[in-house]
């Protein structure tokens, strides 16, 4: 017989079914047992009756692997008003000992973060956690279905690299044959060549590295990142137009597909944004912010707690979650960043805020060599380093721009969750490195 997940027993009342999954609870009733039964699809229960079988599972314990074949009849007492009389019970795995962080637990009472990061395998058994997963295989495939209808080709840039991709970052350094190389932080120098190549629009989604040492709930050493690059602009506002777009597409459908597993599970009710999303300049978040008392990071640009301040004011001014801010001084930039014609103080950037934080990063590139030169030596950077990076622009390169997206950053905005570490599959940062 077939094995069936749990989600599809409902097709299959008064009929004889076969599940396999762990056990997720047990419950004894005088001669009766009832099991909990867990596969990735959800959970039902499992009616134990009668001297034979009663044996066979008196030595399962939580956690345990088990294959159940029985008939499915409907029971207004059992979780889902379904639940399956066991006929045959077959274990095929029993723990060796009780697991270190229980699968039962409720949020609330759950063991210390560090201590389920250690045990992230039995972490992710739990339902709500897999969720996270789930909704991120549909967020990360509706992006690719509006990028590919929308003519984006997708590349995949090395993340071996001879040189830093983000200037000004922290970078991982590793022994490369016998030089050096580093890893990279960011595709952002190659999706620019794809631009040179002529590619028009391309999106990458893969890996990048950060070798910062910061321990804030919204920081990781390694993460997936949804990255962007377009020709023929005329200004971010296209850049803008185009992510605005795509993130009404997103929490659409992720909407659609889980948004009331979500509202259930995380308390979160998906709001999918209005277009137009609000746009206010830097200096126009710092006059809205200078009513408060709020740490200031530095002069044009924004803390996380002006962030979160600022996220609160628009969403009662505007009744939006989402917050273009624009017009960043070039003094925090890049020197990539596209600046005003005539006005170098400013830069065409911009950074997208998702309810008080920072999800997106975008701007038009500057395109001109001797322009792009120029702004490197102001920055101080040898224009030796980045030789390579300045050869794309020598023979001709189209006007264009980009975004990076931080994938687990939208995820903790999705399921409002305030830190990193729990919707990364397996989170790296300072002192983590396992499992």
């Amino acid at each position: 017989m077939e094995r069936i997940l749990i989600s599809k027993i409902k097709e299959k009342i008064g009929q004889k079914t076969k599940i396999i999954g762990w056990v997720y609870n047990i419950r004894d009733i005088g001669s009766i047992k009832f099991l909990v039964i867990r596969d990735v699809s959800g959970i039902i229960q499992v009616v134990v009756s009668g001297e034979e079988l009663i044996k066979v599972v008196k030595p399962i314990r939580l956690e345990s692997i088990v294959e159940i074949i029985g008939i499915v009849k409907t029971e207004k007492q059992a979780p889902g008003g379904i639940e399956i009389m066991a006929e045959e019970i077959k274990i095929i795995s029993i723990p060796l000992e009780t697991p270190p962080i229980s699968v039962l637990e409720k949020e609330e009472t759950e063991a210390s973060l560090e201590k389920r990061m250690d045990w992230r395998w039995i972490d992710l058994r739990k339902p709500r956690k897999q969720l996270i997963f789930k909704v991120w295989t549909t967020m990360e495939m509706a992006f690719r279905k509006w990028w590919l209808e929308h003519g984006f080709i997708q590349i995949h840039s090395p993340k071996l690299m001879s040189a830093a991709s983000e200037i000004g970052s922290e970078l991982f350094q590793i022994s490369y044959f016998n030089g050096k190389a580093y890893l990279a932080q960011s595709p952002q120098f190659y999706k620019q060549m794809a631009m040179a190549s002529g590619f028009e629009k391309v999106f990458e989604i893969g890996p990048v590295f950060r070798a910062n040492p910061s321990f804030t709930s919204r920081h990781d050493t390694e993460f997936t990142s949804y990255d962007i690059e377009m020709s023929f602009i005329e200004s971010h506002q296209k850049l803008i137009e185009t992510e605005q777009e795509m993130f009404v597409y997103m929490i659409s459908e992720v909407k659609e597909e889980y948004g009331e597993e979500i509202e259930k599970e995380f308390g979160r009710k998906l709001v999918i944004p209005t277009i137009p999303f609000p746009q206010i300049t830097m200096k126009e978040a710092k006059e809205m912010l200078s009513h408060y008392d709020i740490k200031n990071r530095r002069e044009g640009d924004l803390s996380p707690e002006e962030e979160r301040k600022l996220s609160e004011i628009i969403k009662e001014k505007y009744g939006h979650e989402f917050c273009f801010v624009t017009e960043y001084p070039s003094s925090v930039r890049p020197f990539y960043h596209m600046r005003p014609q005539g006005d170098s103080k400013f830069t065409k950037s911009f950074d997208l805020l998702w309810n008080g934080l920072e999800i997106t990063t975008g701007a038009q590139r500057e395109h001109r060599y001797e322009v792009l030169k120029k702004q490197a030596i102001e920055k101080g950077i040898k224009t030796e380093e980045i030789k390579h990076y300045l050869e794309f622009f020598k023979y001709g390169c189209p006007p264009h721009g980009g975004f990076a997206i931080g994938a687990t950053r939208l995820l903790m905005k999705i399921f409002n969750i305030g830190n990193v570490r729990e919707v990364t599959y397996l989170y790296r940062g300072v002192k983590r490195l396992t499992p």
